[in-house]
């Protein structure tokens, strides 16, 4: 779902959760549109240019009936700046864009890495209301569950252990799935370690990555521009 979950990021405001896209004729037939796959890449098109999330004017706060003129429709955004999403690897990245310093030279472009517990509450702020404007199934397709909380392990006969020989009476190996969740178990445990003994940021930031891409390798081992995860004999993984 990470090609999903950058363009939500990409279309909704990561202060107040709604929609980036103005009022416009453009928005108006986006909207209008049934089929909810393309209404949302439609929304997402119009959205993913803007870099602030559109406050009203200081006269329409005034006047909660009043609508601008020209009949559009209050934005009734926060104001905030928003960034543009960069994918690498299993990664997102937010770059905002440089402003200018006092003195009128414009500063090096902010860079930051979006942790999935950021996305995770970014969509936690969406509404209802917005998700099926997005054309989104509330019932099935919520956003926030694209980010992994809790990894659901199939049951022992799906991956049975494999005899080594052949003869089924000498020495077993476990199948690939359950060699991937023993590297995932290993690499959750080595972070709730670091993380109790307090160790530096970067440690944990490491970590944290080597963890999300065993559970990527676990569910998908030819992810493009990703390392093949391997057995010690150098035979790939076959995951999920």
């Amino acid at each position: 779902f990470l090609g999903k979950v950058k363009k939500l990021l990409e279309t909704v405001c990561h202060n107040c959760g709604k929609i980036k896209a103005v009022d416009s004729e453009d928005l108006r037939y986006a909207v209008s549109v049934r089929d909810g796959k393309k209404r949302f890449d439609l929304i997402w098109r119009l959205s993913q240019k803007q870099n602030v999330c559109q406050a009203d004017s200081l006269e329409d706060e005034d006047d909660p009936n009043a609508k601008e003129k020209g009949g559009k429709i209050r934005h009734g955004g926060c104001g905030n700046a928003q960034p543009a999403i960069r994918k690498a690897g299993l990664e997102l990245w937010a770059q905002y864009k440089p402003r200018k310093g006092d003195d009128e030279e414009e500063t090096v472009p902010e860079k930051s890495q979006i942790w999935p517990a950021q996305a995770l509450q970014v969509f936690q702020h969406l509404t209802d209301e917005t998700l099926d404007t997005l054309g989104m199934n509330l019932d099935f397709a919520r956003p926030e569950w694209m980010i992994l909380q809790s990894l659901p392990v199939p049951p022992p006969p799906v991956r049975p252990s494999i005899s080594v020989d052949g003869s089924g009476q000498g020495q077993r190996g476990e199948d690939d799935l359950t060699f991937k969740l023993g590297d995932i178990i290993r690499a959750n445990q080595n972070l709730i370690r670091i993380n109790t003994e307090g160790a530096p940021d970067h440690i944990a930031k490491e970590l944290q990555a080597l963890l999300q891409y065993h559970v990527a390798t676990y569910m998908d081992n030819d992810i493009a521009n990703l390392d093949k995860a391997h057995h010690k004999s150098g035979r790939p993984i076959k995951s999920i």
